[in-house]
């Protein structure tokens, strides 16, 4: 019998991301030092993020859809994203990644609005 160990990380789940800004979101995620997992799934930006957060033992979990992002913390409703990004630049990708890993380490955000 095989034992299947769920690593502590941060769970996003795609739906046809864009590829630059996706590696961007992971890279944000591992400059604060916290593992992740990228799993392609069929859904709407809110269902993809309220079930990664399900699935995370952090809690924290990101959906993605094409250019749409959002950051979604296990017990909030779904549809109550922490942040929702559409179509946006390189550097608020990277925070929102960094941003699901702070929230787990209880740490201020980084800024999402102002570069």
């Amino acid at each position: 019998m095989t034992m299947v160990v769920n690593k502590p990380a941060i769970i996003l789940y795609v739906d046809e991301p864009d590829p630059d800004l996706l590696r961007e979101v992971c890279a944000g995620i591992e400059e604060e030092g916290v593992l992740y997992q990228v799993s392609a799934h069929k859904g709407d930006l809110d269902t993809l993020a309220f079930e990664a957060a399900k699935e995370s033992i952090l809690g924290s979990g990101i959906g993605m859809t094409g250019q749409r992002i959002a950051l979604q913390m296990l017990r909030l409703p779904k549809g109550h994203n922490v942040f929702e990004l559409d179509s946006p630049r390189f550097w608020q990708c990277r925070n929102l990644g960094a941003n699901s890993a702070r929230a787990i380490k209880k740490m201020p955000f980084k800024d999402l609005w102002v570069e």
